[in-house]
């Protein structure tokens, strides 16, 4: 693992594409973007999280928790069954497919209490496994954690393969965590598992956002807004597999981003209870039996069509089954390519990008359609919230699997891509 200097410098002038026009007067003045590798020579690194003085914790998927401290010394802290050189293993946490070690982030009351979160896949023997949200303290010279607390120990998990694209165990596993600096309750993202009866039912956490405090217990008046016999925890539910979440700097309301079913990636605004409007399961909607009851894919889950034709047929968001569905804020002009995570960029070295929505794609070039490998930058106003300009952020160290975006104390952009590095993006 080290640090390596700035690689190259590119004008957002001459790379990016603006891709909703605005009359020249209201466009935005494109700040000049740096990107480095930060911190390499890991394995799927996966969510970041940062204290003010830069020390940075970082999870990766199949290894554990560990934090590069400012000097760059980097201590392994608590590693997934199989890893060694962690302070400490537990060989009840592992990882399958898209599940392992996912999000993390840090108490709010953090410099006082030392408190940290992290999103894990769970087993013990041969019993069933979870998704479970663990608490830990953080030692003072930042080399142990202890006291670990699971809080949520029933989010599902993908227990066998299926008949899918992706189809492998540990599938849809969501796992973005963050605590709203507007209501201070920590927000957790989860999938769908390719399981139809997950996103519509409210007797499970598959696909949902949960609201909990830091005990793990429902935010007050999560209750009060979704259907009565939901579980008390869930915020908003008919969800595919959601991979970021991130807060409006204004109006405080969490955005998400969410994997489309080789189409429609979106963006949404969530609303207390709200529905999503996925629902995969088979013989309804004018659909018929589907590959191990799931119709997330359909038609021809294996074969490329016209992404409008695939999306009148299996729609993201099931506007005529649900009417009051939270309508997408955007969609990807109806492609399908990996969007990850969201960040909201923070300062004034931003320009006239400060405040706007970043998020990510690791990119899928399935049946024609571009891989599309990018961070986008949206100006997403707080009335509505709506969409007024998307323009794509250039790369010029070369595009990725972009995971995880994280805005850094020093104002930087820091992403995480599966390749096995932290980028940072910067601006002058």
């Amino acid at each position: 693992m080290s640090h390596k200097s700035s690689l190259r410098s590119l004008s957002v002038a001459a790379a990016s594409a603006v891709l909703v026009s605005l009359p020249l007067a209201l466009q935005a003045k494109a700040p000049e973007v740096s990107q480095d590798v930060y911190l390499d020579g890991l394995e799927s690194p996966w969510d970041l999280a940062f204290m003010p003085d830069g020390t940075m914790f970082f999870t990766e998927k199949c290894k554990g928790l560990s934090v590069q401290l400012p000097d760059g010394t980097v201590n392994n802290l608590l590693g997934m069954s199989g890893s060694e050189g962690y302070a400490m293993t537990t060989d009840d946490l592992f990882c399958s497919g898209q599940a392992g070690m996912n999000g993390v982030t840090l108490d709010p009351d953090f410099a006082d209490n030392h408190t940290i979160y992290v999103y894990s896949a769970y087993r013990v023997g041969d019993n069933p496994a979870s998704n479970r949200v663990l608490r830990l303290k953080v030692g003072g010279d930042l080399a142990t954690v202890s006291d670990r607390t699971d809080i949520v120990k029933d989010i599902p998990y993908k227990q066998a393969p299926t008949d899918h694209p992706f189809g492998d165990s540990g599938a849809h596993n969501g796992g973005r965590i963050r605590f709203s600096p507007d209501d201070g309750f920590l927000y957790v993202t989860t999938g769908d598992n390719h399981n139809s009866s997950l996103p519509q039912f409210g007797d499970n956490l598959g696909a949902k956002v949960l609201r909990i405090d830091g005990n793990g217990d429902a935010a007050p008046g999560n209750a009060d807004a979704t259907p009565e016999g939901f579980d008390p925890r869930i915020f908003t539910y008919g969800h595919r597999n959601v991979q970021g979440i991130a807060f409006h700097p204004e109006s405080h309301q969490p955005i998400v981003t969410e994997h489309g079913p080789w189409h429609s990636d979106e963006v949404n605004a969530l609303v207390p209870g709200g529905n999503s409007g996925w629902d995969p399961r088979p013989n309804m909607a004018g659909r018929g039996d589907c590959p191990d009851d799931y119709c997330g894919y359909q038609p021809n889950q294996n074969e490329g069509m016209d992404p409008e034709e695939r999306s009148a047929y299996m729609p993201m968001t099931d506007l005529e089954t649900y009417p009051d569905a939270m309508k997408p804020l955007w969609n990807n002009n109806g492609y399908s390519q990996g969007i990850s995570s969201a960040a909201f960029l923070d300062g004034e070295q931003w320009g006239d990008w400060n405040g706007r929505l970043v998020v990510s794609f690791m990119g899928i070039g399935f049946g024609g359609t571009p891989v599309g490998q990018r961070i986008n930058v949206i100006d997403l106003g707080a009335d509505g919230p709506t969409v007024q300009d998307i323009t794509e952020m250039p790369v010029p160290a070369g595009s990725a699997r972009f995971r995880g975006l994280v805005m850094g104390p020093d104002g930087a952009l820091y992403v995480t891509v599966d390749e096995g590095q932290v980028h940072r993006f910067t601006v002058e």
